[in-house]
């Protein structure tokens, strides 16, 4: 009875394993030109789905309260969109001389430059200027892997802006009409999601097994998630650090949104934006790898340090309340 508890809670990482297996055995039929025609379902309908349904799922009403906090939110943005990915572009000029595979190394890049997950940081993007991930990773990704990516420049922004930006309006718009209904019926948006994420990444798998030219050594993949491990450790202890700094004004609240927000990746955007970048790119899957495995590693790692990460926080608070001058 416990085990099929948990497997009901971590239904979307066994559906992971599951979509990659599928592939591995039948790749035929979620190939491009496939039964399932992936270059129209999953490029288009499949990514304008998840944003349609984030849309929808948006709590922006919510953004006035949240404007009070730019300058955590600020920190947050820097950290993530600009000294993470560059600290792994130099991380990974050390490593480009080991063995490790390439296109695993480039997915490390890549995970460098995503956004953090729309579910834990809406109101940290919006509160500071918008969907910044929408256009600052793309960039970011030309930018450090721009010769490895066979669509044009001007062919990306188009496709991110009909099958994101569009789909994420329409849905927000949607929202203010049924926003009553929405929060009576509390529509299971995450699922939904989850589930149309696990076809893309189906599709993606299946053009990787159906080229046989593609190999990946266990060596590398071992590797390479001990390095994601490494990374998320330290991104985490070094933002602790800088945030428990004395001259650094934040509170004991905002250490712990500090400490998740600024190193946690979104798959949920990754992936399908992955998709787009590098359309028709042989090695999309391997490149996808370091994200796939980031994924799960940053909710078991939260999952560890939640109970020590709480008991610091309200150890904290009452220590601020205690050496608050009474009036």
């Amino acid at each position: 009875m416990r085990l099929l508890e948990r497997m009901r809670k971590e239904w979307f990482m066994i559906g992971i394993v599951l979509a990659i297996a599928g592939a591995k055995l039948e790749p035929s039929i979620g190939v491009n030109g496939g039964p399932l025609k992936p270059e129209i379902t999953v490029s288009y309908i499949a990514v304008a789905t998840i944003f349609f349904n984030s849309g929808l799922s948006l709590k922006t009403e919510e953004l006035t309260s949240a404007l009070v906090h730019v300058r955590l939110h600020l920190f947050i943005q820097i950290f993530t969109l600009a000294f993470f990915p560059a600290t792994i572009w130099l991380f990974l000029q050390l490593l480009s001389i080991t063995p490790i595979n390439e296109w695993l190394l480039k997915g490390l890049q890549t995970v460098g430059c995503m956004p953090p997950p729309v579910s834990s940081a809406v109101i940290l993007t919006k509160a500071v200027g918008g969907n910044e991930g929408i256009i600052i990773t793309p960039l970011l990704l030309l930018l450090f892997l721009g010769s490895s990516s066979s669509v044009p420049f001007t062919s990306i922004f188009s496709q991110l802006f009909m099958t994101v930006v569009v789909p994420l309006i329409i849905g927000q718009s949607v929202r203010r009409y049924i926003r009553d209904w929405l929060e009576r019926t509390k529509p299971p948006f995450g699922a939904v999601s989850s589930s149309v994420l696990l076809a893309i990444i189906y599709t993606t798998f299946c053009d990787t097994f159906s080229n046989p030219n593609i190999d990946l050594d266990t060596l590398s993949l071992i590797l390479v998630l001990f390095i994601i491990f490494s990374i998320q450790l330290s991104f985490m202890l070094l933002t602790f650090i800088f945030s428990t700094r004395s001259s650094s004004g934040f509170t004991p609240a905002d250490t712990v949104a500090i400490i998740f927000c600024s190193t946690h990746k979104s798959l949920t955007l990754g992936i399908p934006m992955l998709k787009i970048v590098f359309a028709g790119h042989e090695h999309l899957s391997l490149i996808s790898v370091p994200l796939l495995v980031y994924h799960p590693v940053q909710i078991l790692l939260g999952s560890v340090l939640v109970p020590t990460i709480k008991s610091w926080m309200v150890s904290r608070q009452k220590g601020v309340k205690l050496t608050r001058p009474t009036a």
